[in-house]
């Protein structure tokens, strides 16, 4: 049984280094230190998000339809998993006032989900 790979110490909560790497065709074994991906920091979770949001392109409205979640909670997982991954938010470039009111008025956000991104 294959499992995936940990990136954090169940022990003392350290990050963790690969080690050892094996062949499953002719079974050779490569031992040294491996650097993991930042990818490897997120959970099945995130995974499972930044694939539907890589699938869709990008696009917020069909992950959001996907996954059954709101506008506001698509934008606040991406700004987690951002953070997670090691990048700065830049929060100047989120949506303007006018940008929440015309997804409001195209009916891509409902009334309370607006009133959340105004608050942001």
């Amino acid at each position: 049984m294959e499992y995936p790979i940990l990136s954090e110490c169940p022990v003392c909560s350290g990050t963790l280094i690969a080690t050892k790497l094996k062949c499953n065709t002719c079974q050779t074994t490569v031992e040294n230190a491996f650097t993991l991906s930042k990818f490897s920091l997120l959970d099945e979770e995130q995974l499972r998000f930044i694939e539907a949001f890589l699938v869709n392109r990008g696009n917020i409205k069909v992950v959001e339809k996907e996954l059954g979640i709101s506008y506001p909670t698509v934008r606040n997982k991406l700004k987690n998993i951002i953070s997670i991954l090691g990048y700065e938010i830049n929060t100047p470039s989120d949506v303007s006032k006018e940008k929440v009111v015309s997804m409001l008025e195209k009916g891509e956000i409902s009334p309370d989900e607006a009133i959340e991104l105004l608050k942001e």
